[in-house]
Order: structure tokens, then sequence, then C-alpha cells
């Protein structure tokens, strides 16, 4: 399949070839037929990318303190190199496709093959969305209408917040592709509505779609406007869709708001705002979180789990139906915001349109060519390998943060040929797939695993699914390197002991822990080894928060931080004691009440035959600035202490 994305770190915009998504449980894949460039989002995307480095950092301060963050805790040179890799990372842009359910996955019972659907998918012709993220179209709307649903339900989301009677005056601000969807939503509530916008081809499409106009590009007085459109009274609500780094927007819809005015901000601005002006008037001002609720709730869109209507009456995929019915009924109109056409394989003609013409509001992209050879599983990287059947041959399952910026880098300056590279969506693939050089890319990843061109596979997906990927490559006869953790829990470890026992000369197998191979580690054991007396070890890992929805965190997913990461602390105090752990206590905080995970902030205990002791501290409450590991051991009258496994004391030797 074909999919855009666009280079962050250069700004350039490129159709590539990948594979297509592999259907899975809770979501939908599609055949594309049109998807909407989102003329606000994609056109600052495209800013951002040709900026240079330094209005890139301007642009986001909070970044910036990020970064320098990150410069105090891991040195200058990772950072740089971190920095360097995420912005080298090529983003896939859209989020208003229309296409026909290819197939639908497990759980997904309202959704059939052949259904047209509107979805938030990017601009590619194969697109996997989750079912809460999918509505059918109705008849009476086109696949070009529908493309404009989900920019609509922004505007919807907008409206909802403000909550607008019948009658309201009402303020529009910035009246681009999503302002005058919103301004035609409000007419549809029974509001009177006035545009503001320094475009005036804009405005008289707001003007068409019955709303009075105001463009301070000419001189007229924004708040002068809204006070006469009030009738001297104060607008009642204000909807912001204009995008900014000025905070002259929410000032100008503050001063012309009557007391107890509401304000919603659906798009970006500055916020350095006036506490008189609010305070004085008692004014509500809200910042519009994008389709409705739902949004970001990896349990609404990645589990699929729905609010119940009588509580949530709308959700994101309750507003795309709410606007393909205005669609259908009439009452929302864009045709008259299509101002551009273009082939699917011409965006690159359509994102320059986007670039150079700021009158461009709706550009639609058509995707008529050919269907047949848009579902392809594998897809070849490049022709010059050579592979040689002998020496080691790797197949990477899974291509996240740490498999393409850490394992992949080591696995090559070992010397493995790259040979293939499976992920779920297929893009990953392609983008890590062409940096490493490997020859070729895939979603299928038993076919991997199956392939005789691969002799290795390294696992580096989410922790549910380790255990069974080793078990389905220990049985292809495949030497097999696992991130940590081996498995969740011990039905999956039995069922890896169980396979790896049942092969009569069983292939390799090894786990990722990985701080035992640190040069200091190196070190410490060989300094440790001639002392036969009981070690003390004290293992404090500064791990730092992460949001409790994050996947890791999922004990069905990622299994928790102390069997995802404490782990490797596990396997370094039975490296450097080099005796057998015979004993286990456990301690975590005690609960507060305040909704906050406490399974992350725990101390282990472990006792081993030869009488040493390991402490392992796992805290995820410290500062930043306090080193990230901290090894220390006591033995004989000496002590070392280690730190992010950059510098070794020793004490007493």
């Amino acid at each position: 399949m074909k999919q855009i994305l666009q280079d962050l770190s250069k700004g350039n915009t490129d159709i590539v070839e990948s594979p297509s998504p592999r259907v899975k449980s809770g979501s939908v894949l599609i055949g594309t037929k049109a998807t909407l460039i989102s003329s606000g989002t994609e056109r600052s995307l495209l800013s951002f990318g040709k900026a240079s480095v330094l209005d890139k950092a301007r642009q986001q301060p909070e970044k910036v303190r990020t970064v320098l963050e990150k410069v105090k805790t891991d040195g200058l040179l990772p950072t740089i190199d971190a920095v360097k890799s995420k912005l080298s990372l090529p983003l896939p842009l859209g989020y208003c496709n229309v296409g026909v359910v290819d197939d639908v996955g497990h759980g997904c019972e309202n959704f059939r093959p052949g259904d047209r659907v509107v979805s938030n998918g990017p601009h590619a012709d194969i697109v996997r969305v989750p079912k809460n993220l999918c509505a059918k179209i109705p008849n009476e709307v086109s696949n070009e209408e529908a493309a404009f649903t989900v920019a609509a339900s922004i505007g919807l989301q907008g409206i909802r917040l403000v909550n607008p009677s019948l009658g309201e005056a009402v303020v529009v601000t910035g009246v681009g592709l999503i302002g005058l969807l919103t301004l035609q939503l409000l007419k549809a509530h029974g509001c009177r509505v006035l545009a503001i916008d320094y475009d005036e081809s804009k405005l008289k499409l707001a003007r068409q779609f019955g709303a009075e106009t105001c463009n301070p590009g000419n001189g007229e007085d924004a708040i002068e406007a809204g006070m006469t459109f009030s009738r001297g009274k104060g607008v009642d609500a204000v909807i912001i869709t204009a995008s900014t780094q000025s905070s002259d927007p929410v000032s100008q819809a503050a001063r012309m708001s009557r007391k107890r005015g509401r304000i919603v901000l659906v798009g970006v601005t500055g916020l350095e705002l006036n506490r008189a002006d609010f305070y004085e008037k008692e004014l509500t001002f809200q910042v519009s979180c994008s389709y409705g609720p739902g949004r970001y709730d990896p349990n609404y869109e990645e589990k699929g789990q729905d609010y119940p209507i009588g509580f949530v009456r709308w959700t994101e995929q309750r507003n795309f139906e709410a606007i393909l019915d205005m669609m259908a009924s009439g009452r929302l109109d864009v045709k008259p915001l299509i101002t551009h056409r273009y082939a699917f394989t011409d965006a690159e003609e359509a994102y320059e349109t986007l670039s150079n013409d700021k009158s461009a509001l709706g550009i639609l992209l058509e995707y008529d060519h050919s269907t047949e050879d848009r579902h392809k599983s594998t897809v070849s990287l490049t022709e010059d390998f050579q592979h040689n059947p002998s020496e080691p041959s790797v197949g990477f399952i899974g291509a996240g943060n740490y498999a393409s910026r850490m394992l992949i880098p080591a696995f090559k300056a070992a010397n493995a040929q790259l040979y293939s590279i499976a992920t779920s969506s297929g893009v990953n693939g392609v983008i890590h797939g062409k940096k490493a050089g490997f020859k070729e890319t895939t979603t299928d990843t038993d076919g991997l695993i199956a392939s005789g061109a691969v002799n290795t596979i390294a696992i580096v997906t989410r922790h549910n699914s380790h255990a069974r990927f080793v078990s389905k490559a220990l049985e292809a006869g495949k030497h097999t390197f696992v991130e940590k953790p081996l498995a969740l829990n011990m039905n999956e470890l039995s069922q890896v002991e169980a396979t790896y026992n049942g092969i009569e000369k069983p292939p390799l197998l090894m786990v990722g822990f990985n701080r035992r191979f640190s040069p200091q580690v190196q070190k410490m054991k060989s300094l440790l080894e001639p002392i036969k007396q009981p070690k003390t070890l004290i293992l404090t890992m500064n791990a730092g928060a992460i949001p409790v929805d994050h996947w890791t965190q999922d004990i069905e997913v990622g299994g928790g931080r102390i069997i995802g990461e404490a782990c490797h602390f596990i396997d370094l105090a039975r490296f450097l004691v080099g005796s057998e752990i015979v004993s286990v206590q456990t301690r975590r905080v005690g609960d507060v009440g305040s909704g906050d995970i406490v399974d992350d902030k725990a101390s282990i205990t472990l006792g081993f035959a030869d009488g040493s002791l390991a402490t392992i501290h796992y805290f995820s409450n410290g500062a930043n600035s306090f080193p990230k590991e901290r090894v220390e051991v006591f033995t004989a009258g000496r002590v070392l202490q280690l730190d992010n496994f950059r510098k070794l004391k020793g004490y007493g030797w």
C-alpha cells in the first residue's frame, strides 16, 4: 500500500510504499476512497518541518525544557542523538478518511465488509482504525462530503462545550475550514453568528452561510463589532478556531463577552491573559479536546470500551454520526468548502498548494488508482542486499523506540545481516527498515518466523506477546533474542519451557537483560569475584513517573513496571553475587487515595544461597536530576558505587 509521510527535520512530504496493516481485534481494515487535507493542522506541520532547528525550539519551549532536563541526567551527546532520532522519524499525515470496509477484527460486530465508513485514518490507501473511531456513512452523503466529518466534529465538540441556546449571539474567531464548519453548525442550533477573520474570501463564504462578518484587516474593530452585533449587551459565547501565536483572539473574546459569557478555544493561540478581563465578568474559558469524549483515552480508542450513552451522550464516534446526519439532512453544506481536488498519487502537488495558497480550504485527495496492489504483506526495501545463509540473518519483530534506537543499531554493529522487519501497522517497518538497511519489511509475522532466509529472530514487541512469539520462533528452529521480560506470568513461562524442553537440540534463547554487559559492571564483577564473603547490594532505580494509562502500566499488556523493568536489576544482582536466589521479600508504598499508581514505588529484598543480600529500590517518585540508576556493593570493608553505568567509584580498594 501507499501512504503519505512527512519528514519533520526537513519538511519533505513523500508517498512511500509499505506493507498493508493486518486487521486485529477491535479494529476495522478500510480501503480508502477519499481523504481531506486539514488546511490548519497539516499546514502547521509543513511549516514546522521546514523551520530551522532554532525556530523549532522557539515554537516548542516546553520541549526545550524537557531536552535540558535530559542533558542533566543522560549527558549531552545521548540527548543530541535522541533529539535527532525523534526529528528524523517521518510523521503520517491526515486524520479525515473515507473508505470501504475490507475486513473486521473480533469484537467489531457493528461493521461488515462493504460498509462505507468515515474514520480518523491517515492519508493511505489502506488504513486500520479502532472501531470507536469509525462511523457508517448514510446513503445521502457522498464520499467527498463525508471526508469533512472528522474536521467538523472538532468544531462540534467546541459547540457542545459552549452549550448554546436558541437565539444566542455567538462569535467565531478565525473562519478557516473548521471555523466555517462550526459557523454552519451554530446556525443550525438557531444561533446568530458573527465571523471574524482577516481573509475576505473566507468571510464571503461566512456571509453565504448566514453569518455577519468583521475583517480587522480592513480597519474594523473586532470588539466594537462584537458589541454592536450583541446589541450592546456583550456576546453570549466566543469559539476561537484561529491558529496564531498571538493572545489577541482570547483577549478580544473576553472584552466583547457579556457577564458570565463562555469562551472555548478550539484552535491554537497564545494564552497571555488579563485577569481583570475574566474576573470582572466571571467568564468561563475552556480548551476543547479534538473530536470529543474518548479522545486520547486508550480504553475507549484502543480497547473499544464505549462510554454508556446514559452518562456520556456524545463521544467521538457519536459526534461523527451527528455530523453525518447533519450532512444527510442538508443542514451542513460542505460543497462550497471544496477548493481543490487531486489524485492521491499527486499528493506532493496538493501539499505545494497547501503551502503556497493561503486561500485553500478543502483539499481533497481521491483514491481512484487500482486497488489490486494495495494489499501487500511484504515490501522490498533494497535490491542490493547480499544474503549469506551461513551467517546470522536476523528478522526483527517490532520497531518501537527501543528497537529502532538501541537494538537494531547494536545488531548492525555486530555485523548481523538485517534481513526482515515485521510490524503490525506496516509503516514503522518501512521507516526503520530503510534507515537500518533491512532487505524487506512485512506485516506477516508468521511468514517472517517461518522464512528460510532468517535464522535468528529478535522479539521487541509489547510484553504480553513475548512468550507467544518465543515459542513460535523456537518451534521454527530459530535462534531467539527476546527483550525482557521473557513472560508475564507462570503460565506463559511454562509454555516457553515446555516448547524449549520439547526440542531435541534447541536453538539459542537469550533474554535482553543488558545491565550485566556494561563495561563498568564487568569491572565490578572482576573485583568481586575473588571475595568469598557475603555481599550487600543496594540497587536504586530512579525510574521517573509515566502516565497511568501507558501500556507498560497495564497488567495485561505490560505486566507493570516491576515485571517489565525492575527485572533488569534482579538479573544484575544475581550476576554480581554469582549465587542462587533463595528468598524474596517485597513491599510497595501504601494506598493514599490519590489515584496514583503505587506498584511502581516498591522495594524488593533478595536473599542468596551464599548469604548475600540485595535490596532493589524501584521508585517512580524521585527527581530527574538524581542518578537514574545507582548500584552500590558493600563487602569485606570495601564499597563500589556505580552511577548511570557511566561513573564507577571504589572505596577501600
